[in-house]
């Protein structure tokens, strides 16, 4: 068969069609956009098979020692990113992004000996919430980071709301086994799944990003309509990325653009970190021992994921279409001004489950998919460096100084309430800048399309 022959069969084929009623991909894109989905399916499984029980363990020691917890994390973050660094600037993703995620697999199987054993459980408690915290940032980071080096800006409005509702089915996998398999076959269960998740995640990412020969055959405007495997990620390049080992912070440092990323994702983990820190006091005083602590959590999430999946599938897509990246950007701001004030008005468990449930919802099916195509206009060290740096210390940083002063102020006799009063206001001010951020992300790209033109490549496609 020729390849317009394959393509033809493709897009004609009963997969493909009911797939384009949901979601507005071309033919030649479907392996990669279900790969991708794939991926992050894997990824978010083995994350919230581990999550309730790192929340349970967490919570070993009191509420009150969250704020050392989300400390330890962030120096974890800051002595592992010049790690990090050093591979992105010595290797091409190819080659580090299996070294940094076997080198988790090993580090979970680790804990996996710890936990069976029952060696200092408080401790093992301990750093068992730091490193999955840890593991969770780099894992979902890089990521992102390949698939902002794999999918243009046009396509990534397009496919990320799909590939991200990979993720949330798979967060519905996750806390439905931990929920059931917790009581049944004990934590080391889980440790055990989400190992296996993590590499089967690998082996979608050996056959998402293309191989060299197969990548400079994608670029070619025949293979690429034929539908060959590499076409939906022609863009990647598959060399070392090259530079210094911390060249992200310096990035960041002399971008504008990427200290708004920075600002944006500050006022995100304050606000997480505030309304964590409050349902962490509330499970406490609700729930006596850690399995049923770890149930509750479960079932948080699984209402998570379900409005999650919802919004992803109907919402997200049209959304960034026809209202743009801003809008897309600003829901989480308007979102977390409601769970505050929710929250502050009647601190209970329900009132608490369903405002997390959708502030947390809107975050992953709308608004990180949003600020994941911010990343798609700059080049690629800073697609995997800058953004490294941006997801995992800012992120963390901004968790540990939250927590302080989510310590601090209750210490001095504000509480939950005081902190939805300042919160509330602060919401504006991220609205504010979300806004910014898409009109930045905007000239950027029409300066990408400039660029082409001028130099006589072929434009980015236009959303």
């Amino acid at each position: 068969m020729t390849r317009g022959g394959t393509a033809a069969s493709e897009s004609r084929s009963l997969p493909v069609r009911l797939l384009r009623r949901g979601v507005d991909v071309e033919p030649h894109e479907v392996r990669a956009l279900l790969l991708g989905a794939g991926w992050f399916f894997c990824l978010l499984s083995g994350y919230y098979l581990l999550r309730p029980l790192r929340d349970a363990m967490g919570l070993a020691g009191g509420a009150d020692e969250l704020q050392w917890l989300f400390t330890a994390t962030f120096v974890a973050m800051l002595a592992l990113v010049p790690l990090f660094g050093a591979l992105v600037t010595r290797l091409a993703p190819r080659r580090f992004v299996p070294l940094a995620y076997r080198f988790f697999t090993a580090s979970i199987l680790v804990f996996c000996v710890l936990i069976a054993t029952g060696v200092q459980s408080i401790w093992v408690g301990r750093v068992f919430f730091v490193w999955i915290s840890v593991f969770n940032l780099f894992v979902i980071s890089i990521f992102w980071s390949v698939l902002a080096d794999c999918f243009s800006n046009a396509q990534a409005r397009r496919l990320f709301g799909f590939i991200a509702a990979g993720g949330t089915a798979g967060t519905f996998v996750g806390p439905a086994l931990a929920a059931t398999v917790v009581s049944t076959l004990g934590p080391v269960a889980l440790t055990l799944g989400a190992a296996l998740l993590l590499e089967v995640a690998l082996q979608c990412f050996a056959r998402l990003y293309p191989r060299e020969g197969a990548r400079e055959d994608a670029r070619d405007g025949a293979a690429a309509q034929a539908g060959e495997p590499g076409a939906a990620t022609a863009r990647a390049d598959g060399r070392p990325i090259g530079g210094g080992v911390l060249d992200g912070l310096v990035l960041i440092a002399r971008s504008p653009y990427l200290l708004g990323l920075c600002g944006y994702l500050l006022l995100h983990t304050a606000a997480s970190t505030f309304l964590y820190f409050e349902q962490g006091r509330i499970v406490v005083g609700a729930f006596a021992d850690t399995a049923s602590r770890t149930r509750f959590f479960a079932l948080v999430d699984l209402g998570v994921s379900t409005l999650t999946l919802l919004l992803q599938l109907f919402i997200t897509g049209r959304v960034m279409r026809r209202f743009g990246v801003g809008t897309a950007l600003v829901v989480l701001p308007l979102a977390s001004a409601l769970a505050f004030a929710a929250v502050a008005f009647s601190p209970t468990v329900v009132v608490l489950a369903l405002a997390q449930a959708v502030r947390r919802a809107f975050d992953y099916a709308i608004a990180r998919p949003a600020r994941e195509v911010l990343f798609t206009v700059v080049d690629r060290e800073a697609k995997y460096k800058a953004k490294n740096a941006i997801d995992t210390v800012v992120y963390r940083g901004g968790d540990a100084v939250s927590g302080w002063i989510s310590a601090g102020l209750t210490a001095i006799g504000i509480g939950f309430a005081g902190l939805a009063a300042l919160a509330i206001p602060l919401a504006g001010l991220w609205a504010a800048l979300s806004v910014w951020l898409a009109r930045q992300q905007e000239r950027r790209l029409q300066g990408e399309r400039a660029s082409a033109r001028n130099s006589g490549a072929a434009p980015p496609s236009t959303p």
